[in-house]
């Protein structure tokens, strides 16, 4: 699956992952082979920071 490269569209993207699809962030990562490292830099580096109580990222 392509998922996008815009930070602001890839958190929403993660996020409605999250909120419809997936019970957390890693099971997402490992059902769309994402490195979950890589995506939490990449989107801190843009000025979210995941959540883990609320599951999302702000």
């Amino acid at each position: 699956m392509n998922i996008p490269t815009n930070p602001d569209m890839l958190v929403s993207f993660v996020n409605m992952k999250l909120r419809d699809e997936y019970a957390s962030l890693e099971e997402l990562c490992d059902d769309l082979d994402i490195n979950l490292d890589e995506l939490c830099q990449n989107l801190h580096n843009a000025g979210y920071e995941y959540s883990a109580d609320a599951k999302r990222f702000w």
